[in-house]
Formats: structure tokens, sequence, C-alpha cells
């Protein structure tokens, strides 16, 4: 771990944990640090988020010992609904295209976090990214990769094509990379505010991209949209409280889990053994399985979180936990009457304020549309909804779809951790693995990060994904379960990579952790003379 009694920013890319850090130095709060490495983010992994996406975060305030969630998703335009949609002969939501574009929350909840905590000016905090997105940077090796994944989607758009295939090509490992058009964008935004991407030139780029394509969004549909400040859900967890964000976030199904597993021994299984991985699937299906059926858009149906959460439900439920066997077919439960690549970043300054912040394009590239002149691809988020008007995710004008992205918060006593896994349908089970190794185990939030996971991606079935780490007999206890094991490499980038910090107030000492499967660090607050 990093530890240090100044700030500390962590992040998948060095560049961004620095600029961070940077801004911490110059007396930045923690939510300036996360803004400016976010806003990095964007620059050096365009492919994983970017102000065409989402953003999604919790805050602990120090001086309140209060925690407050921001929900920065953005909803569908008014004219996109199911019968425009099977009208156009769809009979499932797109996954790109301009069809698949909602409303970019990510700036709107810029301005928020700016607003309530913020210390410096936002051209302070977007200096760095302007900085490295008008000078290039060395593409690293994972991120060539997935950008050369996405060269079929990129070429389908001209824009995308200028853009990220300069030379008619993804940029090779080492190669120094420019965003000229970001960094003015950025530009507009340190000089106009967040207006300049909702009501101004930026805005009227992303509603000429929707008309060339013959979309819906339209510029009422950028000028009404705000984010908005949400309580975070919490439950108990042998002694710990675990935070997430409510619907229409995923978070709700990684507090479902840890009740679950709670059911179970886990310290006394042992770290990764076949009983305590079996346990970690299984309760991973029922969990996954309740989110499917009830999480939406709280502003259009009712979710039950209440009963969810309900320990008398998680113990009703475990119940459904065969400890010999793999359940392939898991269906939501029955609960009491009732009237969707993506990156992530925390941050803690000198005083102990912290910052755990989730942020997405949804798939590579997401919708593979770029706004001429804008240096950005429009998020595909709208991907997630169901044109099936009878289930609650259902497509609907100015509704936010279910979300994947989730950051992630824990505290006892004196001791706060942010902290966040990446990776689509795998973010919910990894939040539980690293809970569990934290508290179960005793592992150090490095340790934790590190440490071997599996993953199932998919909702029904036997398949899990398992890293070669997990001890053989571990993984041969499982088959004999009648688990499907997809065996992957020591440490797979489909378990997801993540990112954590941690602060002491009794010692008054912050400490910071990076996931080894993606290319970051943490990095702590330089002392300057």
């Amino acid at each position: 771990m990093v530890m240090t009694t100044g700030g500390v920013a962590a992040s998948e890319h060095p560049l961004a944990s620095q600029a961070g850090a940077s801004i911490l130095a110059k007396g930045g709060h923690a939510v300036d640090a996360a803004i400016a490495v976010n806003a990095v983010m964007t620059v050096v992994a365009p492919m994983m988020n970017g102000i065409g996406g989402d953003l999604f975060a919790i805050v602990y305030d120090a001086a309140t010992q209060e925690l407050h969630g921001l929900n920065g998703s953005g909803y569908a335009p008014a004219a996109l609904t199911i019968d425009a949609l099977r009208r156009r002969g769809m009979t499932t939501m797109p996954q790109t295209g301009i069809h698949s574009v909602t409303v970019p929350g990510a700036v709107a909840a810029w301005r928020r976090l700016s607003e309530r905590f913020g210390r410096l000016p936002l051209s302070d905090v977007l200096s760095p990214a302007i900085q490295i997105a008008d000078e290039g940077f060395p593409i690293p090796e994972i991120t060539a990769l997935e950008w050369a994944g996405a060269v079929p989607l990129l070429r389908a758009d001209a824009e995308a094509t200028r853009v990220y295939l300069p030379d008619g090509r993804p940029p090779a490992v080492g190669e120094v990379f420019r965003n000229q058009d970001l960094a003015a964008s950025y530009r507009a935004l340190a000089l106009e505010g967040c207006d300049a991407f909702y009501r101004g030139d930026i805005a009227r780029r992303i509603v000429t991209c929707s008309e060339r394509h013959d979309g819906a969004l339209a510029a009422a549909d950028l000028e009404t949209y705000d984010a908005e400040w949400v309580a975070p859900l919490s439950t108990t967890y042998r002694g710990w409280t675990v935070h997430e964000l409510p619907p229409n976030g995923q978070g709700i199904a990684a507090l479902m889990m840890l009740n679950l597993i709670e059911q179970s021994p886990m310290a006394s299984y042992g770290h990764n053994s076949t009983e305590a991985l079996h346990t970690i699937i299984e309760a991973k299906k029922l969990a996954y399985a309740d989110m499917a059926r009830h999480v939406c858009d709280p502003a259009f149906h009712l979710v039950p979180a209440s009963a969810l959460l309900s320990k008398a439900y998680a113990a009703q439920r475990a119940r459904d936990i065969d400890p010999a066997r793999a359940n392939p077919d898991v269906g939501a439960g029955d609960l009491p009457a009732r009237g969707g690549d993506t990156t992530y970043l925390s941050a803690v300054d000198r005083h102990g304020n912290i910052v755990s912040l989730i942020q997405s394009n949804f798939a590579n590239f997401g919708s593979g549309l770029v706004p001429q002149g804008a240096g950005f691809a429009l998020q595909s988020r709208g991907g997630l909804f169901t044109l099936d008007s009878r289930h609650p995710n259902a497509l609907a004008p100015r509704k936010r779809p279910l979300h994947t992205i989730i950051p992630g918060f824990m505290s006892r006593g004196e001791v706060r951790i942010a902290f966040g896994i990446m990776g689509g349908w795998n973010q919910s089970q990894a939040h539980a693995q690293f809970v569990s190794n934290v508290v179960d185990h005793g592992m150090n939030i490095q340790a934790a990060l590190e440490a071997a996971r599996v993953t199932k991606l998919t909702f029904t079935g036997t398949d899990v994904i398992v890293e070669s780490r997990v001890p053989a007999e571990a993984r041969e206890g499982l088959e004999r379960k009648g688990h499907e094991v997809e065996l992957q490499g020591p440490f797979s980038s489909l378990v997801g990579g993540g990112q954590s910090v941690m602060r002491d107030f009794a010692a008054g000492v912050n400490y910071g952790a990076s996931d080894p499967r993606k290319d970051g660090a943490a990095i702590p607050e330089p002392f300057l003379p």
C-alpha cells in the first residue's frame, strides 16, 4: 500500500493519478482531485470513459462525517420510445449507434461535485487534462489492446475514424497520441462552465451529431438534464458498514450478496477454498436474479430496496443455496407485496475527505459516434434498456436505464475505505469479494485488490470465470459441484481492475492501492517546498 499523512489519488493510469496528487498539493479538496483524475482518464483511456458518458460518486465529508451519493446518469431522449424503435424494425435495444445514446451525465456531475465541495476553479482542475490532450501521451499496453479491439466500430463513423484512428489505424504501444479537439472542449468548460456542454457549443455539436444520424437526442434533452444527490444504501457485514448507491445502479446486488454470504462461515472456509467460492458464486446468482427483476429508474417504478436488503429476506434466499451443487437456473425471489467499459478512481485528501468515483462510456468507445470537433465519443448506455414494456427497466422518454457502474465505500470505527472494481456485470460480485477479503480474511486494501477473483458474467447456467491463481484443488472442487470452470490467466481483465484509498482517522494516515490488472497507480500528494 501507499502510505502518507498527505492525500492520495488512485486510478488506472499513472498520469491521471499524478494529476490528482498535484491538485491535492495545491490545496484542492478530494473532489477537485477526483475531477482532475477523471478528466485525464478521458484523455488517456477514451475507450473506457469520457464526457460523453455517465458518472456515479460517493463523497465522505470529514467535517460532518456524512456520506453523500451522486447519480450522474443520463436519461433517454424525450423522443426515444419503444414504438419509435419498433417502427424501425428493432426488436431489442441497439448496443451501438445513435439509438443507444442517452444524455451524458458526467459533466453535470462534475458541476454538482465542484459546487458543493470544490476549493479550486474548474480551470485549474482541468489544466492537467488540457495539457496532456494537447501535448499527447504514449499509449500503454492494455490501452493499445482495447483500442485495437474497437477498430470496426470506429471505422463505421467518419469522425470517430478521424479522431481515434490517426493514419487509419489505432495507435500502437508507446506511440504518442494527441486529442486537441478534446483539449478545446475542456477549455470551453474551463471558460464557460458546464453550460458549454449542455447549452453552448459542445451541446450544438452533440445535437448536430444526433441529427446527422437521424437520432432522437435534441437540445431540450441536454438543457433540462442535471445530476442529482442521492442517499447511499447500506448493509452491515460482520461489524462493517458497506455502502453502495441506490438504483438505477446495480450496487444493491453487492449488498444483497454480502447479506447472503454472511449466512456462511467464510473465514473458517478459508480464502478461495471450494466452499468459499461456491458460496460466493451461488450468492451472486440469487442477488443478480433479484437485481435484474427489480432494478430500474426509481422515478418510474418503485424499487423494493428495503425488502431486497432485509436480513430476513437474505436468510430466506440463502436457503436456496445448495452447498453440494451449482444451480443452473436461478429465478428472482418472492418479495413481500409492495404498494450497464468503465474507469474507477478514488481520492483522499489530508483532511480525510474521500471520493469514490466511477465513470463510463458503457461499451468500448460507447456508441462509436463522435460529435464533430468535440473529441469524445457518446456513450451507449441506452443499450441496457429492454423493449419489453411490461418490465420495470423498459425504455421510456426521460428515463434512466439500469446501470452497471458502481462506486463502493465501507467503514468501521475510525477507518473509511473507498473502493471500486470495474467491468460490467462483474462489479457487484467483485465488490463482495473485496469486502470479504478485508473483513473475513484480514487483507489490507492492496492485497484485497490483488487477490485472485472469480466472476460470472452470465445470468443463467453454471459457467464461471476463474483466475489461475485460485488453487487447483479449489477449482477441481468447484467442478465436482457442477460448476463449468473457464480458466483464465493469473491476472485476468475479465474479473475487472480496481482502485482503493483508505483513511485511518485515529492515526491520521491515508493509504492507497492499485490493482495490477490495470496500468494504474496510487500516488501520494507531493510535499511542495
